[in-house]
């Protein structure tokens, strides 16, 4: 993701510009709510139906209004239907390389973790699958994901509102993670604190 992406996507989350950031939030959070209600296929059709509703009845309109002025506006989507909207091979072979990178670097960690390669991360790795089933229990995937949404938007202005307080219990938090954790690795046969 270049600079400028990156920029963009910060100042998406922050909340920098209230319209744009509300319209992605608003509609992001409107479709996973949609999808709790309805299949993904009655999602589609809805929202495929709505917006030929509006570009359906916008042409009308300006076809009538241009009959009633007569003028020769033509086409009132002509700017739209003009623009070359093809995806370059170039950008889908940039992003599949990030995303092989990803995949392969998410496969080689598994297989460390499965394969116990470190008994602690796999240990650990064990717990959070064990936590994950209960998670699992009380949530279905959808509602993880609108609680993830909600977070994602919610999470970087409150730390930047209340950063001193959040960091000062963060590290008082970490710090006793970090004592357990060398009290379990010393009672461990064959575990080794990791260096830092």
């Amino acid at each position: 993701m270049s600079e400028m992406d990156s920029k963009q996507v910060v100042d998406l989350l922050y909340w920098r510009d209230l319209q744009r950031t509300g319209v992605v939030f608003g509609a992001s959070l409107l479709l996973l709510l949609s999808l709790s209600v309805c299949s993904i296929i009655s999602v589609i059709s809805y929202v495929a139906l709505a917006l030929l509703s509006v570009t359906i009845s916008f042409r009308i309109y300006k076809g009538i209004l241009q009959a009633v002025q007569k003028s020769e506006d033509g086409h009132p989507f002509k700017m739209y239907l003009d623009k070359d909207i093809g995806i370059s091979s170039e950008l889908v072979q940039k992003y599949s390389d990030t995303a092989l990178a990803h995949i392969n670097c998410v496969i080689k960690e598994l297989r460390r973790l499965f394969l116990v390669e470190d008994l602690v991360d796999s240990l650990k790795f064990a717990v959070f699958m064990w936590i994950l089933t209960y998670v699992g229990a009380l949530f279905n995937g959808l509602t993880l994901l609108i609680m993830g949404l909600i977070g994602t938007f919610s999470w970087p202005v409150i730390y930047e509102k209340h950063q001193a307080q959040i960091d000062h219990y963060y590290g008082l938090v970490n710090k006793q993670i970090k004592d357990v954790m060398g009290k379990i690795q010393a009672k461990i046969p064959g575990a080794k604190p990791k260096t830092e």
